[in-house]
């Protein structure tokens, strides 16, 4: 009954739903496109049989590079779909796409009414599906359950924040849950949480953004901008939120450091014109990557105002403060900086990914800071004390390695569930 009344209302709200994505479309136009995939009406399905991975948007699509590999190599005769909610994370798949070859296929994951879930996995009929993160939709999982479709909700991750506002829908959101066949959780505290609202039988896998290697030309773009930056210090501020940047861009600006780039990437790409509005707004000379070159001596912030270079930019800059920190975000991944070796900084918000950012600062990987300004005080002291950088810089690069393995764990599970790779 409860689950009827969810559905109930989700179909009712479906006129919000389609002002939502004429809304987001005035920025972002690719919302208006491929609208018939997120009712489940699809015009071609592979002849292979067929696993299913999602992944809601850009972060899930770039934690999950390396279990697509895994899967496309260990299930040979598989295709791979890779369905997404937002346009930046189908856009990212497309780049995995054009790095794995046609096995791997894309589409938009249908809203959680059950007809379009019934629609979706009769059309495509996958032996498996992989949830990335705290992707629970009740209905897509009862669907499944009907079709004796093995889920897993893999990479899982929940927050004090989040188990609190999921307790508020225990009659919908348990037995979604009980639903899943397993749940390879992030870390032990993830998987309490997951346990405490539902989730049977959860194991603590790690998380797969450990096992993401940065791409060679990546770090070599990134080198190449270092050196065009002529030894000049560089302060990214990467994934940052709304909010966020006139904080930073104010204590930049008060910041007496000679020579001192300011590196601003924000989160999503719709934002891109408005911070640079903020920017101008300060009267802090700018340019922008989309516009090609580099910053001149008299920039002093560049705008990287571009999608897939994350690794890049980290490689080129000296400190990074992760975005999301700095207000009640709850925090990107620090994980990405540490690997391409770039010493961190972050505020104190940071529930997203509790574990991985105590696991930073407790290593020597990060530092802790209260507020934009304290962030600024601090690029200070660090771009003044070259060991110390150094320092952050050889733990970053050190905490990374040391947590991979989430792969192997995760696949494991995969084919515990799934039995023999071959279609049978």
């Amino acid at each position: 009954m409860i689950r009827f009344v969810y559905s109930l209302l989700f179909y009712l709200a479906q006129p919000l739903v389609w002002l939502r994505l004429a809304w987001r479309a005035r920025k972002q136009p690719e919302y208006l496109q491929n609208i018939g995939e997120r009712y489940g009406f699809h015009a071609t399905r592979p002849d292979a049989p067929l696993l299913w991975l999602h992944a809601v948007s850009v972060g899930e699509t770039r934690a999950a590079e390396p279990l697509i590999k895994a899967l496309l190599a260990d299930y040979p005769d598989h295709t791979l779909l890779l369905t997404h909610m937002t346009p930046t994370g189908r856009a990212v798949g497309g780049e995995l796409i054009g790095k794995f070859g046609p096995r791997l296929i894309q589409a938009y994951l249908p809203y959680d009414l059950p007809d379009a879930c019934a629609r979706f996995l009769a059309h495509f009929r996958p032996r498996v599906g992989l949830l990335m993160e705290t992707e629970i939709w009740p209905n897509l999982i009862a669907s499944a359950r009907a079709r004796n479709i093995p889920m897993l909700l893999v990479n899982a991750r929940l927050s004090a924040k989040s188990q609190r506002g999921y307790q508020r829908f225990l009659p919908l959101i348990r037995p979604a849950l009980k639903a899943l066949s397993a749940v390879a959780a992030q870390t032990a505290a993830d998987g309490h949480r997951l346990q405490a609202i539902g989730a049977s039988d959860v194991r603590v896998s790690g998380n797969l953004k450990f096992d993401v290697t940065p791409a060679p030309e990546k770090l070599s773009l990134g080198g190449e901008w270092r050196h065009a930056f002529n030894g000049r210090p560089v302060w990214l501020a990467a994934s940052t939120r709304e909010g966020e940047e006139p904080y930073i861009l104010d204590a930049f600006a008060r910041l007496e450091v000679p020579g001192l780039l300011l590196l601003l990437v924000p989160r999503h790409p719709q934002r891109f014109n408005e911070v640079a509005a903020m920017i101008a707004e300060r009267k802090l000379t700018f340019c922008r990557r989309s516009e090609g070159g580099f910053p001149s001596p008299e920039t002093r912030v560049w705008l990287g105002d571009s999608m897939g270079e994350m690794p890049a930019y980290f490689a080129a800059a000296d400190i990074t403060l992760i975005g999301g920190t700095l207000l009640p975000f709850g925090g990107q991944n620090l994980i990405e900086a540490a690997a391409c070796g770039c010493p961190v900084i972050v505020g104190p918000h940071t529930y997203n990914f509790a574990q991985a950012t105590e696991d930073a600062l407790s290593c020597g990987a990060a530092r802790r800071i209260a507020d934009a300004d304290d962030a600024a005080s601090t690029v200070k002291r660090l771009l003044e004390n070259a060991a110390e950088l150094a320092a952050m810089r050889t733990a970053a690069t050190e905490f990374s390695q040391a947590h991979r393995g989430a792969t192997a764990r995760t696949m494991a599970l995969i084919k515990e569930l799934t039995g023999p790779r071959t279609a049978g």
